[in-house]
């Protein structure tokens, strides 16, 4: 009995350390897709310049950057998307988080009734401060059955929830993660109205110090909504991510960029800055 306690233990505190940059031993590493050729940036729009000028701009910004990247991008207003990489998987870290919440509002849903003081104040903190013990309780309270319905529901069929509680060696991929922010972000039949103002009202509150990421560039005037993760591990450096939507200024649109070996963590925040920066101008200006 002691034993399986020490075990479970030392689990919980491994898992909570996700997403706070914590090396874990032991557990293999995904690997992105390894592509035969460098893949290009693909963009395209209703506004054929736009397309060309993102798909130029985001490629610069990435002509000297190290590690692997992955981009989404889509704008409803301009029915413009870009994509690179967009089916690798990487390990999720703390960008999870998103869909942990999506989970608990999509369950609450299902059964006719709102979250509890607890839940709520879980999520604040899963969300806001990027809490990995909130997580953790909330990730054990719903269990895989009703993570995998979620996903399920919202079509994010090549999502990997992580096994054995370890919620940030989920694997996600650019593609389904544009589908979670698409969701959130316009009425739909998976999540209530009430429950997308809930997830992009603490997506709004997300404390200074996580700000950074795909908000970097936003015009002022613009509604900035974000969650990052990041995470080292002892293969491939730090995975950092960046999820973000924006509203405003004639545009409605949504970001991911998920990054891997990457040397500090600081290199791949730089690295997601310098394309969201184009994107933002790009698409003001359009």
């Amino acid at each position: 009995m002691t034993q399986r306690t020490s075990t479970r233990r030392a689990r919980a505190l491994t898992t909570g350390a996700l997403g706070l940059g914590v090396l874990i031993p032991g557990v293999a590493a995904a690997s992105p897709a390894a592509a035969a050729t460098t893949p290009a940036v693909s963009c395209t729009s209703s506004k054929a310049a736009l397309a060309t000028k993102l798909q130029k701009d985001i490629t610069a910004a990435l002509a000297n950057r190290t590690g692997t990247v992955s981009v989404g991008l889509y704008d409803r207003s301009t029915n413009t998307t870009c994509s690179l990489r967009a089916t690798s998987s990487y390990d999720s870290a703390s960008a999870v988080k998103v869909a942990v919440l999506a989970t608990l509002l999509w369950d609450a849903k299902k059964h006719n009734r709102y979250l509890t003081d607890t839940e709520a104040s879980l999520a604040k903190a899963m969300i806001t401060k990027s809490d990995n013990d909130a997580t953790s309780k909330l990730w054990k309270q719903l269990g895989l059955t009703k993570i995998n319905g979620f996903l399920s529901a919202a079509g994010m069929t090549k999502t990997v929830p992580g096994a054995n509680g370890y919620w940030g060696l989920t694997q996600i991929n650019v593609t389904d993660e544009q589908k979670l922010l698409k969701l959130i972000t316009a009425p739909n039949t998976v999540l209530s109205d009430n429950s997308r103002a809930y997830i992009l009202k603490l997506m709004s509150q997300v404390i200074s110090s996580q700000r950074w990421g795909t908000p970097y560039g936003a015009p002022s005037g613009v509604s900035v909504h974000v969650k990052n993760g990041w995470l080292q591990r002892s293969t491939h450096g730090w995975r950092v991510h960046s999820l973000g939507t924006f509203s405003g200024g004639g545009h409605d649109y949504m970001i991911t960029v998920l990054t891997w070996g990457n040397s500090t963590m600081k290199y791949g925040i730089d690295t997601i800055q310098g394309v969201a920066k184009v994107i933002h101008r790009d698409l003001a200006a359009s």
